[in-house]
């Protein structure tokens, strides 16, 4: 029988783990660069404005994650861009999710530094939607289900 946990263990928690990987500055504005189509490194250096030892750094931890893989665009000099695997191209509505918050709370109607067009001609106004009813999903239509032994949605049960 495994010990019991430290109740002072954090929740198990998948979005604690996606951030692990993605949750910092650079590594999410590496994801924006690379959707738009600049995945060489001169690019995301200019373009990010991340030091070149840190942005090396954030590249390498996307390949190792298998969110990014590298292709090589040049034999002599050997010269890699980086793009989004079917991992990485899944954050995308993820990333455009956080764009329209930050254009809602974080700017004006005048003051959006891009605009995103679907394919229908319009500009991108992400929603998520439930997959088995087709409604865009609200807070208060949401019900957690903890599946993690010993925790609840208020936190670690009484028996821990």
């Amino acid at each position: 029988m495994p010990a019991p946990k430290d109740t002072k263990d954090p929740r198990p928690c998948s979005i604690a783990d996606a951030l692990a990987l993605v949750g910092e500055k650079y590594s999410l504005l590496v994801l924006r660069e690379v959707y738009l189509g600049n995945g060489r490194f001169d690019r995301l250096v200019r373009n990010i404005g991340a030091p070149r030892d840190v942005l090396a750094t954030r590249l390498r931890r996307l390949v190792d994650a298998g969110i990014l893989v590298k292709h090589a665009y040049s034999e002599r000099p050997q010269r890699f861009e980086y793009r989004a695997t079917r991992a990485g191209l899944e954050l995308e509505p993820v990333m455009m999710t956080l764009m329209a918050w930050g254009d809602r709370h974080l700017r004006t109607e005048d003051d959006r530094p891009m605009l995103i067009e679907h394919a229908c001609g319009e500009v991108l106004a992400p929603v998520v939607i439930c997959t088995a009813c087709g409604d865009a999903v609200h807070h208060e239509d949401l019900k957690a289900h903890p599946q993690s032994p010993g925790w609840t949605a208020a936190g670690p049960s009484q028996d821990r």
